[in-house]
């Protein structure tokens, strides 16, 4: 079984929130697509905490300006370890998703080769309660199964 090791991180707004905005955790591109169907994924909500696999690559859209002429504008970024974002590419206009399309293929097909790196068993451990452990246990196993 691929685990994966969840962190929670807060998702960013991009734009203005009264305009269209979302974010997606990006699993593969369709390279004979332009428009921002070319990124698949799993939707997250943006401007709050959610949990996330380490390394993902994340897509985050939005728009800002007035309601008849919004501006575009997307990022891409890395999910760190330490629950932190490494923003990797940044594209406005209409033409976004075309100029982010091989950039995010190449991430994905980077990231295929780097495996995620965890932490081995540390005595610091101790201090937690079985309990606490435990609840880490089911989060990181979708609450499914027994530990």
């Amino acid at each position: 079984m691929d685990e994966q090791v969840l962190v929670a991180i807060d998702v960013p707004l991009v734009g203005d929130e009264r305009h269209k905005n979302w974010a997606k955790i990006v699993t593969n591109v369709d390279p004979s697509l332009s428009s921002g169907w070319a990124f698949e994924g799993e939707f997250i909500a943006t401007g709050g905490i959610q949990d996330v696999p380490i390394g993902s690559i994340l897509l985050i859209y939005g728009e800002r300006g007035s309601r008849t002429n919004p501006n575009s504008e997307a990022k891409v970024v890395r999910v760190n370890p330490d629950a932190t974002l490494s923003e990797l590419a940044v594209a406005k206009g209409r033409a976004w998703a075309r100029t982010l399309r091989d950039t995010v293929s190449e991430l994905l097909d980077d990231q295929a080769d780097v495996p995620v790196e965890q932490k081995p068993w540390d005595p610091g451990l101790l201090g937690y309660s079985t309990d606490a452990l435990e609840e880490e246990l089911r989060r990181r196993s979708g609450g499914e199964g027994p530990l």
